[in-house]
């Protein structure tokens, strides 16, 4: 036990170094990261928004990052899998905490996210933000769009959320139309993976429908993607009601007909050739889990956003 720590995420004395917290105990940042608010020589910031207000049918996805951080425990001893490699022995990664929002006043909430999105850009580092609805998705693009322009979406979800919107409304179903609209992303070089639901418009957005993806390997799905977005830079955003329900039934609206956590996994790993500029995963909502089932697969893809950054930071 002499080489052993506890309370990694506030005892680190570097961002690069591994955790030796029991799995069971210790304070519960995403992976055991440091928990500061100091962005200094962080390569990436892991970011809760816990936002529920814009939710059409359960809510709870506001104790989302909690329990996406507990479920992130059992991930952070090294090599991370199927990366094979600690994904911070050189890459620094901090955990910023949560966005602070004012229950009372939803129509702050925009401003607020995008505010504190865009201060955490200027440091430089890569911003994995979890929520929280998927509303929060809206002013996370505006964040990244205004630094690296309009951005291609790469979106892992049952809906299309491009209902009606009226640039106003606080709504996790309306957004995407409404970041088409804004000129925020390009809907030529989006896509859409695993949609099970019918939208009045795709705004020109390819959309692979989840009995589409049900024929294909995640190879194949991957391929798609990247063939699709090509060398634009694009944020990746999965709400994780794209997952069965059998597989996320810890979402506010589940949807049959989808794909394991095992496929989308394999998809996600595959996609090293995008140019990421941002990714969040959002509506993990721990009241309607069963044995964290949902937050661990909300924590897994979250840990995959790391290690293809990781990947990439090899590579140069």
């Amino acid at each position: 036990m002499a080489n052993k720590s506890i309370d990694h995420a506030f005892t680190a004395r570097s961002l690069t170094s591994a955790a030796s917290d029991p799995t069971y105990a210790g304070a519960l940042s995403f992976m055991r990261r440091k928990y500061t608010k100091t962005l200094k020589g962080a390569d990436a910031v892991v970011w809760g928004i816990p936002f529920d207000a814009a939710v059409s049918n359960r809510p709870g996805a506001r104790f989302g990052p909690q329990a996406i951080r507990r479920a992130s425990a059992i991930l952070d001893n090294d090599p991370q899998y199927p990366f094979n490699r600690d994904l911070f022995e050189a890459m620094p990664v901090i955990d910023y905490g949560d966005c602070l929002l004012d229950y009372g006043n939803h129509q702050k909430t925009p401003a607020t996210i995008e505010r504190e999105a865009t201060k955490i850009l200027a440091s430089g580092a890569f911003l994995m933000s979890m929520g929280g609805d998927h509303f929060v998705t809206w002013p996370l693009l505006k964040a990244h769009a205004a630094k690296h322009g309009p951005l291609a979406l790469v979106q892992f979800d049952a809906h299309q959320d491009t209902w009606f919107d009226d640039g106003k409304r606080i709504d996790h179903g309306s957004f995407v139309g409404r970041a088409v609209r804004d000129g925020v992303i390009d809907p030529s070089r989006s896509i859409q993976v695993g949609i099970r639901t019918h939208a009045p418009e795709d705004c020109g957005i390819r959309i692979l429908y989840g009995h589409e993806i049900e024929d294909m390997t995640a190879a194949q799905i991957s391929q798609t993607i990247l063939d699709h977005v090509g060398g634009a830079a694009c944020y990746l955003t999965f709400d994780i009601d794209c997952l069965d329900p059998a597989f996320a039934p810890g979402t506010g609206t589940p949807v049959a007909g989808g794909p394991s956590s095992a496929r989308m996994l394999s998809v996600l790993q595959k996609l090293g050739g995008l140019d990421i500029k941002g990714a969040d995963i959002v509506e993990v909502a721990p009241a309607y889990d069963h044995a964290d089932i949902t937050a661990i697969a909300g924590a897994a893809v979250a840990m995959q956003y790391l290690g293809l950054l990781a990947e990439r930071r090899a590579r140069r």
